[in-house]
């Protein structure tokens, strides 16, 4: 059953319109396909060649299947399911699966498309069934191994499986329309016109067509709005359960925290710096300019993320600094431990001054004015930045910078745990008592505390270098860094920051940041507090950051080159403190982790492994597609040879009865073309001179039969006979051809 004209071609081209990309590609194969009807050449495709361009189709869409499988995280999906089977990986894992399948759903004409053209352009117009089942290809050589008579063998004409195949295909697609389901009724139309039965009127045939069509599009766009309503639950409401949310616009801090801060020696970022470049000392994730209770926060800068244009697409670059020359360059492999969406997503942790990225997988990238920079893409990112000195993605100071005035002036009693008769702070009258400018912003329980310090070491109406040299002493001289806090009660009005300053001279480095921070905002210098690594650990010819290099510092506003300088006044001990609690067993977990991080490159495509598969897969096609054009002579000239050898062990082609053929057609009595041994037999019989044969040839005839015919063949003794009783007759053959020479 072969589609009506004509039919092939218009579902290819509405399948390439449908399918993003695939139009040109659609439209040409619709027109090889109907050429078919105007080309008049033919390929004479054996079985064999069927088979073999079936083989092809097969390899193709299993190289299609482990394609779209790793573009779409399925070893990254799987692997964390196996690692921790819970909901939010079953549901990663089946996410990845639905667009693996989706993918591969939208190639198959593509994938099957020869094996169409082999069909189109044979001189066949069918195909065996057993060439494409592999049911029926298993019985058939069993049957055959067994002796016993093969199955029928179907022949089937391939279009309309096509055709329902590419319009399956075709429905793959993003567009939210109804152009698909109309092209989708009226391609079943054309194609069910040609198939619709004379038994009832045209009439009653459009009667029900049109109620199908009618109540298809009813049941399609019901389906659309529960999909719809679906999506927007897995987007909103499912991403919750599956990983944590990036959140650039806060950071909290362990200051207060009693006791033990626990560090990890796990590997989170692995760099190499390029070209003789030296390694950057920070790479900063973010910057924070509100401090309030615990914790810093964004401030204005939380919802001012501006986009990253990539340029050209798809080439993995990324300009975020344009007209700027970046002299130095490292490479940074990290990994996006957040969830947007359903995407991963991150903070990529940057030198300072980076101007531009390259090789960047990202999906989308944004950068705020407090120069955090937020990517979606893959979980894991390799990437080259290229950095320089000179301006950076941090806004200026000053946004919004008003004053409150104090009217009269006031005191404020400061009392620490034990010493609740502490003299008190006189803040006078017209001083600057609240900035809006959150570079300035200090909170009012902070002052008196900050008041103290710069009293005592008399940094008012100091020039700026000479503060932040007095400050960096201040700290390097007379605090040590801790990870452990002590417990105690707070007194009134006193707060972690004032407790480190005042008391206990010794925190993590978050305790420094923040002080150092709010110390230059009390003396109007703008500054903002800054999270991310520090690198100094070397790993071969690059670094590895480990979570416990994780680090805060002081980001003060250079006026005189219009730049934020990085400014840590944490001991520079912290590194070896925070070693000491490396385990005696970190090169076992260093490899574990290098395996991880190897086959984290696999799982989110930064490997070269579909390079190589590509390279595997595409010789081995290209060796088969030989196979089938241009070695057909040959294996049709081995057929031939293996033919007539198999000719001659055929059973019964031993007779000696051909040996008596061949004397009767001597004496002019041939058998002729397609004549049966009964007929020709009686014509040997009235032949004059030869009727004294018909007896031993009837017996010999029977014998013969059997011989040839007959599965279970001729025993011994019949076959002994056989060949006396043809013995017999030709020896009587010669004796009469004999005597009627000597008559002559």
């Amino acid at each position: 059953m072969k589609p009506p004209p004509f039919l092939l071609g218009a579902t290819l081209a509405f399948w390439g319109w449908q399918s993003e990309g695939f139009l040109i590609a659609g439209l040409l194969m619709g027109l090889i396909v109907e050429s078919a009807r105007f080309v008049h050449a033919r390929w004479e495709l054996s079985d064999e060649d069927f088979s073999r361009v079936w083989t092809f189709c097969s390899l193709l869409f299993l190289a299609a299947g482990v394609y779209a499988f790793n573009q779409n995280q399925g070893p990254a999906s799987f692997g964390g399911w196996f690692q921790d089977p819970s909901f939010r990986t079953q549901g990663r894992a089946g996410l990845s699966s639905a667009n693996t399948a989706a993918a591969v759903f939208r190639w198959l004409p593509l994938i099957f498309f020869p094996f169409l053209v082999a069909q189109l352009f044979s001189t066949r117009e069918s195909i065996p069934l057993t060439m494409i089942s592999l049911i029926l290809r298993r019985r058939w050589k069993k049957a055959k191994q067994a002796g016993k008579p093969a199955p029928a063998i179907r022949n089937v004409n391939i279009g309309y499986a096509y055709f329902v195949g590419t319009l399956l295909a075709a429905s793959v697609h993003t567009a939210e329309n109804s152009k698909y389901f109309w092209g989708l009724a009226l391609l079943l139309a054309w194609g069910l016109w040609a198939q619709r039965s004379r038994r009832f009127a045209l009439v009653v045939w459009c009667v029900a067509l049109a109620a199908a069509v009618g109540l298809g599009f009813v049941g399609q766009r019901g389906l659309g709005q529960l999909q719809r309503y679906l999506g927007n639950i897995n987007a909103e409401w499912f991403a919750r359960f599956m990983r944590r949310s990036v959140d650039p616009s806060q950071s909290l801090t362990a200051l207060g925290r009693v006791g033990e801060i626990k560090t990890s020696g796990r590997i989170v970022i692995r760099l190499e710096p390029k070209a003789g470049s030296p390694a950057p000392l920070y790479l900063r994730e973010a910057s924070y300019r509100f401090y309030k209770g615990v914790s810093w926060q964004a401030g204005s800068s939380k919802d001012d993320f501006q986009p990253v244009n990539e340029a050209p697409a798809n080439s993995g670059n990324w300009t975020l600094l344009a007209g700027r020359t970046n002299a130095r360059a490292v490479n940074i492999a990290c990994y996006l431990e957040g969830m947007k969406g359903i995407s991963a997503a991150g903070l990529l942790p940057l030198p300072a001054g980076v101007g531009r990225m390259e090789k960047l997988p990202a999906y989308v990238l944004a950068y705020s004015s407090a120069g955090a920079v937020l990517a979606e893409g893959p979980g894991l990112v390799i990437f080259d930045a290229l950095y320089g000195s000179g301006g950076t993605l941090d806004s200026p100071p000053g946004t919004g910078a008003t004053t409150n005035e104090i009217p009269a002036p006031r005191r404020v009693r400061y009392g620490t745990a034990g010493h609740e008769d502490a003299p008190a702070l006189t803040i006078p009258a017209g001083r600057r008592a609240e900035h809006t400018n959150q570079d300035l912003r200090v909170p009012e329980r902070e002052e008196p505390a900050l008041d103290r310090v710069i009293a005592d070491l008399q940094l008012r109406g100091l020039p700026r270098d000479q503060v932040l040299q007095k400050i960096r002493g201040f700290f390097a001289e007379q605090f040590t860094y801790r990870t452990w806090q002590p417990p105690g009660k707070f007194a009134t009005n006193e707060t972690a920051v004032s407790r480190f300053l005042l008391k206990t001279g010794a925190g993590h480095c978050e305790y420094f940041a923040t002080a150092t921070t709010l110390l230059l905002r009390q003396l109007e210098i703008p500054t903002r507090y800054a999270v991310g690594y520090a690198v100094h650990e070397t790993s071969g010819r690059g670094y590895v950051v480990r979570l416990r290099d994780a680090h805060a510092w002081c980001l003060v506003w250079n006026p005189d080159k219009n730049i934020w300088d990085d400014f840590d006044t944490t001991p520079a001990s912290w590194v070896a403190e925070e070693g000491k609690h490396a385990s005696a067993f970190q090169w076992l977990q260093d490899a574990w982790t290098r395996l991880r991080f190897e086959f984290a490159k696999f799982r989110w495509g930064q490997s070269n492994v579909r390079k190589y598969l590509l390279i595997g897969i595409v010789p081995g096609l290209a060796v088969l597609l030989y196979q089938i054009l241009f070695r057909r002579g040959r294996r049709r000239q081995k057929a031939g040879t293996a033919a007539e050898l198999e000719i001659f062990n055929w059973p019964g082609l031993d007779s000696e009865f051909y040996q008596l053929e061949k004397q009767l057609a001597a004496r002019g009595v041939p058998r002729r073309p397609s004549e049966p041994l009964n007929e020709w037999l009686e014509r040997v019989a009235q032949t004059p001179g030869l009727a004294a044969v018909r007896g031993p040839m009837e017996e010999i005839l029977r014998l013969h039969y059997r011989y040839r015919f007959d599965p279970l063949g001729l025993s011994a003794a019949d076959r002994a006979v056989l060949r006396e009783e043809t013995q017999a007759s030709l020896t009587a053959l010669s004796r009469l051809e004999t005597l009627e020479g000597s008559g002559r």
